[in-house]
């Protein structure tokens, strides 16, 4: 037996499930923008830190926003 959750992602259309991945892609992009201020204003700053934030940002970004740019013609011909 199918669920309803299911039927949705088995059935919905490749704008939609690539709208979906550029979402979750902005918002890793506001994850990493958020977690690049925290990194600029810490206490201690001779404590350094291993994760480039703002190149991850900077990809996120865009590929979201790509994707999302390339989804919407179909989403909004529906």
């Amino acid at each position: 037996m199918i669920s309803r959750l299911q039927e949705t992602w088995v059935f919905a259309s490749d704008a939609e499930i690539m709208t979906i991945a550029a979402l979750g892609l902005i918002g890793f992009a506001g994850l990493a923008l958020f977690m690049d201020r925290r990194r600029l204003k810490r206490g201690h700053i001779e404590r350094v830190g291993w994760m480039p934030w703002t190149p991850v940002f900077l990809l996120a970004a865009i590929a979201g926003a790509g994707m999302l740019a390339l989804a919407a013609p179909a989403l909004l011909a529906a």
